[in-house]
C-alpha cells in the first residue's frame, strides 16, 4: 500500500497514530496563518486579474465532487450566454505551461481533468501551475465575463472575486485536524468565510449538490484506423457482476454509486490521478469493466491495446439545489456582470 493509501485510511478510520502527528499538524497551521498574514498586509504580492475571478475549491484532501461542479457552472453560464473561461494547475500534466487546452491535448500534457472538462464543456480552458500566467494566456485570446478557477483556494497569490468550497458532507471533516494528523488543508473556521455547497446525503443547507448517476456509456478510444468502441457487448444491466475500476479522491464514492444501480462489485482502488497502464486492467475474471469518465480520458489513450476488454464509462452530473443557481446569479450580479438571457431564468 502506498503512504497517501496509508493516510487515506488513516483518516477515515481515525487511527490513533495519527495523534503522534499533531505537533505537525500545530506547525502546519501556523505556516498557513502566517502566510495568509503576509499576504493580507501585502508583504507578498499577489495578482488582481482585470476580470472577475471565482474560485472552486475545498479544504480536504481527496475528491469532492468539484470537477462535475464546474462542469455544472460552465454549462450553466454558457446556457445564459456568459462567456467564461476556466483555468487549472493541471496536476499531472507535464507541459509546457502555461498552455490552451485544445481538442487533442491528453492527460499527459495538461491533465486529467482539464482534459475532461473541455471535453465536456468546450470552454476555454488554460493550465499552468503560475495561475496568472493563465490568466494572461487566456486574456491574450479573449475577455472573458468571468474566470473559474479550478481549485486553487489555498493559492493566495490570487486574488479572486468569489469562492465556492464543495464539502462532502457525508465524509465530513474527520477528525478536525490539519495535515498530517487530519485531512484538513485549511482550519474548519474556514468555511464562514466562503459559499460553502454541501454534497452528500446528509446535507442540511439549502445551497446541495447531488452527483446523479447517468446511463452506461461505452468507451471510445481513437487510433490512426478510427474510432471505435470497447463495449460492444450489451449494456452491463443490475444484478451483473462487473469490475468496478476508479483513480479518483474517494473511489469509495463511486463504487457506492454502482451499488445503489445494483451492480455486484469487485473493486479496484487506484491513487487520484493515477497513471493506468493496460496491466491495470488484466484481470483474471472477464467480466465488463466500469471506470469513471476522469479515468476514460487517460484509459481511452491504450484502450485499443485491450480489444478483448468489455469497457463501460459511468458518467456522472452535478445536480445543484435551486438555491445555488439563485445565489449564483446574484453575486454576478453584485458584481456587475451582465447576462444576456436572464429571461431563460
Amino acid at each position: 500500500m502506498q503512504l497517501d493509501q496509508r493516510f487515506t485510511q488513516a483518516w477515515a478510520t481515525q487511527s490513533a497514530w495519527l495523534n503522534l502527528l499533531r505537533p505537525l499538524s500545530g506547525l502546519y497551521g501556523l505556516a498557513i496563518s502566517c502566510r495568509r498574514y503576509l499576504y493580507e498586509q501585502k508583504i507578498l504580492k499577489s495578482y488582481r486579474a482585470p476580470v472577475p475571478v471565482m474560485v472552486i475549491g475545498n479544504i480536504t484532501v481527496g475528491g469532492s465532487g468539484k470537477t462535475p461542479l464546474i462542469i455544472e457552472l460552465v454549462n450553466f453560464l454558457h446556457y445564459f450566454g456568459l462567456n467564461v473561461a476556466v483555468i487549472s494547475r493541471g496536476y499531472g500534466g507535464q507541459g509546457p505551461f502555461p498552455r490552451i487546452v485544445e481538442d487533442d491535448d491528453t492527460p499527459d500534457n495538461v491533465g486529467d481533468e482539464p482534459v475532461l472538462i473541455v471535453q465536456q464543456t468546450g470552454v476555454m480552458m488554460a493550465v499552468s501551475p503560475n495561475r496568472q500566467q493563465a490568466i494572461e494566456l487566456i486574456l491574450q485570446h479573449t475577455i472573458p465575463d468571468l474566470i473559474l478557477s479550478d481549485d486553487g483556494l489555498q493559492h493566495l497569490a490570487l486574488q479572486r472575486d468569489l469562492e465556492w468550497i464543495v464539502l462532502d458532507v457525508d465524509r465530513g471533516l474527520g477528525n478536525q485536524q490539519l495535515l498530517p494528523a487530519g485531512f484538513l488543508r485549511e482550519p474548519a473556521s474556514r468555511l464562514q468565510t466562503a459559499t460553502v455547497i454541501e454534497h452528500g446525503k446528509a446535507a442540511q443547507t439549502d445551497l446541495t449538490m447531488q452527483l446523479e448517476s447517468c446511463a452506461l456509456l461505452p468507451l471510445i478510444t481513437t487510433t490512426k484506423a478510427g474510432t471505435a468502441k470497447t463495449g460492444l457487448n450489451p449494456r452491463p444491466q443490475a444484478g451483473a457482476r462487473v469490475h468496478a475500476v476508479a483513480g479518483i479522491g474517494v473511489p469509495q464514492r463511486f463504487f457506492n454509486s454502482l451499488k445503489e444501480l445494483g451492480f455486484e462489485l469487485i473493486e479496484h482502488a487506484f491513487p487520484d490521478h493515477h497513471d493506468y497502464q493496460p496491466s491495470d486492467l488484466d484481470f483474471d475474471e472477464h467480466l465488463p469493466i466500469i471506470i469513471t469518465s476522469k479515468d476514460a480520458v487517460k484509459i481511452q489513450r491504450f484502450a485499443h491495446l485491450l480489444p478483448e476488454k468489455d469497457i463501460w464509462i459511468l458518467p456522472v452530473q452535478a445536480q445543484l439545489s435551486k438555491a445555488c443557481y439563485e445565489l449564483l446569479l446574484q453575486q454576478l450580479k453584485d458584481l456587475n456582470i451582465g447576462i444576456p438571457n436572464l429571461d431563460k431564468a
